[in-house]
């Protein structure tokens, strides 16, 4: 194990932000990772757990230790007539073990190829996209306690899902370093293609009888349409939540806005903040190294040597012109340090 000082943060993060860590180590086992938190301590620095770093903003230098997880390797469990459990390691890159179910026919994490980060990072945000959550095909997750250093099995239960969260980022914040999850794909696929743009980009595929395969294909295609990609222009992918309303709240604002998008869920009804966001005036602005993308309004980008508190001030005033112009308060995907 390697502890460096003084390392840039630039080529671990997609925004592609230049920022220090005043420690840094790669991290590959377990143990390590316990000698790591043992380090920290002795040093009296705080830990950060960095994954993929496609859903962080750096603002500052980082004065404390930033542990890379690299815990790779993917391990089948369990099988049975319907059902796969397979263990990745927290280091492993998401879309990697998208492409990897794929090949072995397991059904269920097809919807979320292309997604930015890595697998330990997952169950973290509860990731999802195109009708399909990571709580939809989670078995369990194994993490080690910061103080104690004693691993702790999460269930799904345990995790406490929702819409991009999970109770490691609010009850146990800070408190658990993610080593390993365990998913439970479907050897019978439920093929989930009625959400976004999935079904007609299968049928201008020539596509009548879908498969994981081509779903993950179209999924791909229109991810590639709408995002820019993070080793061209920096990014962390969508940067706000999409907000969820009461259906009376919702009811007013059709009435001033007849063509506002919508989705009914249990809460309430869910508009896309990229509509809210573009009715604003933001889509496509640029200001100096940084801006709103041309064809996405829902992601804020680095154009080369933009300064992550620049970004944060942006997302601010976008926040204030939606709050504003419709009485909704966006809330960030992207976790600000």
């Amino acid at each position: 194990m390697n502890i460096q000082e003084n390392i840039s943060l630039k080529s671990f993060n997609t925004f592609g932000i230049d920022k220090k860590a005043k420690f840094f180590v790669e991290v590959v086992s377990e143990n390590e990772v316990r000698e790591a938190i043992t380090f920290a301590n002795k040093k009296n620095v705080p830990l950060f757990i960095l994954g993929g770093g496609s859903n962080i903003l750096l603002t500052k230098d980082l004065e404390a230790l930033v542990i890379k997880i690299e815990i790779i390797g993917i391990k089948v469990l369990e099988e049975n007539e319907d059902q796969v459990f397979v263990e990745v390691g927290a280091g492993e890159n998401w879309h990697s073990f998208v492409i990897q179910c794929i090949k072995n026919d397991w059904a269920g994490a097809e919807n979320l190829s292309l997604i930015p980060g890595t697998v330990g990072a997952s169950p973290m945000q509860n990731i999802g996209a195109y009708g399909v959550e990571i709580k939809d095909i989670f078995k369990s997750l194994q993490a080690i306690h910061r103080d104690t250093l004693q691993m702790k099995v999460f269930n799904a239960e345990e995790c406490g899902f929702g819409y991009r969260e999970s109770v490691f980022k609010n009850e146990l914040k800070d408190q658990y370093v993610i080593t390993k999850v365990v998913f439970a794909l479907k050897k019978k696929p439920e093929f989930q293609i009625e959400y976004g743009a999935i079904k007609t980009t299968l049928e201008e595929m020539g596509i009548k009888t879908p498969s994981i395969a081509s779903i993950s294909q179209a999924v791909i295609h229109i991810r590639q349409s709408k995002l820019p990609d993070p080793k061209v222009i920096g990014n962390a992918g969508s940067f706000f939540k999409n907000p969820t309303v009461p259906f009376d709240f919702f009811q007013k604002l059709k009435n001033t806005y007849p063509e506002i998008p919508s989705f009914s869920n249990e809460q309430g009804v869910k508009i896309p903040a990229a509509w809210l966001i573009e009715q604003t005036g933001w889509k496509g602005k640029t200001f100096d190294k940084i801006g709103v993308h041309k064809n996405q309004p829902l992601v804020l980008v680095n154009y080369g040597g933009g300064d992550g508190y620049e970004i944060q001030v942006l997302s601010e005033k976008i926040q204030q012109s939606v709050l504003q112009k419709f009485g909704i308060l966006l809330h960030p995907e992207v976790n600000f340090l």
